[in-house]
């Protein structure tokens, strides 16, 4: 797990100015795998790792407190709280086989080594998946204005602008639909050795 970290770090570097000055606050809900664990509001950077635990692990740099709410014994809602124009980064940690839905505003939003559907939007900023090789995903992924990549199989539609582009992919097990405003959609293959799944 170490090496994925060290290659999250790589892939988004964070420059040490402007990084938000309070004290990471974590939190701890116990949630078996395989439920829906939904995520709203965040803004700045938001990191969602899947481990081997049957718990989620939100820890906030930043101004923000965010409610964390089991609303039944398979969803998990995760909602910001701060303030608009504060810098938050958030690291949460989810059962490694979870469905994740994020309503992101602007920054980077990065989802590591989870083997389930992956719903994710955001008004600005990058989406990056790094996601276990073995697994099969059926990919919708479209930006209004920015590059769509991916190391799996799919089709890349170009708009007739020229602005933005559109991925989509056959049916699979796994469902990603990804959406982004100004900016780019990276699907990366993690490759076996990094991954636990």
């Amino acid at each position: 797990m170490k090496s994925i970290l060290c290659l999250m770090g790589v892939l988004l570097p964070l420059a040490s100015a402007g990084q938000p000055a309070d004290s990471p606050k974590t939190e701890r809900v116990s949630f078996e795998p395989g439920g829906l664990i939904r995520i709203d509001g965040s803004d700045g950077t938001l990191n969602v790792e899947g481990w081997d635990r049957p718990e989620v692990e939100v820890t906030v740099a930043g101004r923000d407190q965010p409610l964390v709410e089991r609303r039944s014994r398979s969803e998990l809602a995760i909602t910001a709280s701060k303030q608009r124009g504060d810098s938050v980064n958030y690291e949460i940690r989810v059962p490694r086989v979870s469905r994740i839905e994020i309503h992101h505003g602007t920054g980077q939003v990065l989802v590591a080594d989870i083997a389930g559907d992956i719903q994710a939007s955001a008004h600005r900023g990058d989406i990056l998946l790094m996601l276990p090789e073995t697994a099969t995903y059926a990919i919708d992924a479209k930006t209004k204005i920015g590059v769509v990549t991916s190391d799996f199989p799919a089709n890349l539609h170009h708009r007739w602008y020229l602005l933005g582009e559109r991925m989509s992919g056959a049916a699979a097990p796994y469902q990603l639909h990804l959406r982004m405003g100004l900016g780019g959609i990276t699907i990366k293959s993690l490759p076996a050795t990094l991954s636990t799944y």
